[in-house]
């Protein structure tokens, strides 16, 4: 049973974003004084008591976006709307009514949705007083809150609660997503077209304007009866044009969404050379141990390329993951999506897999045998057994005479030794380094 879904609407900057952070206690939205910063549709779930509901924060109604995208956001906002079961209409205090208030709560009126009106911006005492203006706008009492200093937090929650459908946590489906997809990449790669065909609607708007996707979008899909999370980031670019602190924080939003991932969809764009941009994205992915597929996107562009020669040239231009597989798409045109999501779910497992310890051991043992550590000095490394601590990724302890006398690149050759002799061929590994105490 789906879960029902709460609305945040209002006119540009009296502070949805930060209303939206405030629900569910961490930073989702970005928060700019900037208008028209939040373009699509953010959300998150909410738990209060045992209710659980979807709270959708929307772009302001009424602006102009400098970018020609106003079309795109206001269609994202009335297809939020429609969806609500509740609405929180916010206003802010210190302003009072203004023409902008008036037309929302105009389109509101006609719509016969269950809303709250919420006065944000209640910092101190003396704006409650000012509430009762917003009367006018012909939906009650409003609600005083500080999103800011959660002031009015717990009684909004109450109210909302009170009005949503008469669903309980016991009825609805909170086992949660079965895997959690980062869809990352540079400007432009098609990230918001693949997570357009993944949820197989207009999700979150597309266009050829760079930079058009600011925030981490997460958007849940249905395949072969299983749930997945997609989590649509904004394109990253060179540190040096990012562009005040809207793409900043975008940016910071993309690698938070890897880091929360349990599979990155790396995008790349065929018609393009691998940049600079790919290469510290691919850096980043796998510095956070991150099972990774790279998808070459656009891939109907390029119907002529050498499939070997070019998988070549991609290992070439990103060493550090030359085990992650290469999957060719067209976002566009819906084309080998479903390989590259049963493909994401065979890494999920890889991730997810513990081999036992006298395997673990056999396949060390086989690796020493073709290629040991090279002395250094006066002292000879050695690796007495090791055992494996963790999955996702798969981690490891190895247990030596001295930790020091081990670099990175015999890491890597054990990694990949690791890699072709046990059930996890395509996925990172991590390993501990560990000197055994006198006792052992």
């Amino acid at each position: 049973m789906s879960i029902p879904i709460v609305t945040i609407v209002g006119r540009p900057n009296v502070g949805k974003s930060s209303l939206l952070n405030c629900l569910a206690r961490r930073r989702i939205s970005i928060v700019e004084p900037t208008s028209g910063v939040t373009r699509d549709r953010v959300s998150t779930e909410i738990h209060h008591g045992d209710h659980l509901f979807e709270l959708i924060d929307t772009g302001g109604m009424g602006v102009i976006d400098v970018d020609g995208l106003t079309a795109d956001i206001e269609a994202q906002i009335e297809i939020a709307i429609y969806m609500a079961d509740v609405i929180l209409f916010v206003v802010d205090v210190r302003e009072g009514i203004t023409p902008l208030d008036s037309m929302v709560a105009e389109k509101l009126r006609r719509l016969n949705k269950q809303t709250i009106l919420v006065a944000n911006k209640v910092d101190t005492p003396k704006f409650e007083f000012q509430t009762s203006v917003f009367n006018k706008l012909g939906f009650g009492e409003p609600l005083p809150v500080s999103a800011t200093e959660r002031f009015g937090r717990t009684e909004l929650l109450d109210r909302i609660t009170t009005l949503l459908p008469d669903l309980h946590l016991t009825e609805v489906d909170t086992a949660g997503p079965m895997m959690k997809l980062a869809i990352v990449g540079k400007r432009n790669a098609g990230k918001s077209t693949l997570i357009n065909t993944l949820a197989g609607q207009q999700r979150v708007i597309v266009s050829e304007v760079p930079g058009t996707t600011r925030d981490s979008v997460d958007v849940r899909f249905e395949m072969d009866g299983k749930q997945f999370l997609a989590i649509d980031t904004a394109g990253v670019r060179k540190k040096k044009q990012v562009e005040g602190s809207i793409e900043f924080y975008s940016m910071a939003r993309a690698e938070r969404s890897i880091r929360r991932a349990d599979v990155a969809l790396f995008l790349i764009d065929s018609t393009l050379k691998v940049s600079e941009v790919d290469k510290k994205l691919g850096d980043f992915i796998v510095s956070e141990c991150k099972p990774c597929i790279i998808v070459i996107n656009k891939s109907d562009l390029v119907r002529d390329v050498e499939t070997q020669k070019y998988n070549k040239y991609i290992y070439d231009c990103l060493p550090g993951l030359s085990f992650a597989p290469i999957s060719f798409i067209s976002a566009k045109n819906n084309e080998h999506i479903v390989d590259m999501i049963h493909l994401a779910l065979d890494l999920y497992k890889q991730a997810n897999t513990r081999v036992s310890t006298s395997d673990l051991n056999k396949a060390l043992e086989e690796a020493l045998t073709l290629h040991r550590p090279t002395r250094k000095k006066t002292k000879s490394p050695k690796i007495y057994y090791t055992t494996q601590v963790s999955v996702s990724p798969p981690t490891f302890i190895l247990f030596v005479n001295d930790p020091k006398l081990f670099d990175s690149d015999y890491e890597r050759y054990l990694a990949n030794q690791l890699r072709n002799k046990l059930p996890f061929p395509e996925i990172p590994l991590k390993f501990h380094f560990r000197a055994r105490s006198k006792t052992q």
